[in-house]
């Protein structure tokens, strides 16, 4: 045999004749899961190729899936908070009802007291429904001033016994499930 004819042969045993694939006996070009077989006469070029098309490949699908996760999660996260906040004020709104109430009723109330009980029932009321879900006043008078709970506002002299410590609380500080959510504004002793 001659140069042609080995070449020839070789050719048509690598990668089969064209009769060969019209009859069904195409060369196996692997699944989608497994990498092709490489021909036998693939040069290390074609290799080094054919290996880094299946890597970028690798790398783009796992690219998108990291994508869709990170997408799918923070809708979640969204949809969470959504959700929480209206099991929250589902609880409030019966005290809404109960303020709308009292403030039909004050339209026409001659007497201070009963207008004054009614409001303290509706505050009672609500306290204990944010209470109940994790919400306690972080009280500050006369305890010392400790910044990770207090806001100073001002400072004003005061005997020995209250310097540095809490004189008056302004305006109240609130914890919720024991982490603090806001300061107590206070004014200390100097």
């Amino acid at each position: 045999m001659n140069e042609e004819e080995l070449k020839a042969e070789e050719k048509e045993k690598v990668h089969g004749t064209d009769e060969g694939i019209a009859e069904g006996h195409a060369p196996d070009m692997g699944t989608p899961d497994t990498p092709p077989v490489p021909p036998a006469g693939e040069s290390e070029l074609d290799k080094a190729r054919r290996e880094a098309t299946e890597w970028r490949d690798k790398y783009f699908r796992l690219y998108a899936e990291f994508d869709n996760f990170r997408k799918r999660t923070a809708k979640e996260r969204l949809e969470l908070m959504g959700s929480a906040s209206a099991d929250l004020i589902r609880e409030l709104l019966p005290v809404l009802d109960d303020f709308d109430r009292a403030a039909k009723a004050n339209e026409s109330a001659i007497e201070v007291g009963p207008v004054r009980e009614g409001f303290n029932l509706i505050h009672q009321k609500l306290y204990k429904r944010l209470e109940q879900k994790g919400l306690k006043p972080a009280d500050a008078a006369g305890k010392a001033f400790d910044t990770d709970y207090h806001e100073a506002i001002t400072q004003v002299p005061a005997g020995d016994d209250m310097k540095g410590k809490v004189v008056e609380e302004v305006e109240k500080g609130y914890l919720l499930n024991d982490k603090i959510i806001r300061f107590s504004k206070v004014v200390i002793g100097q």
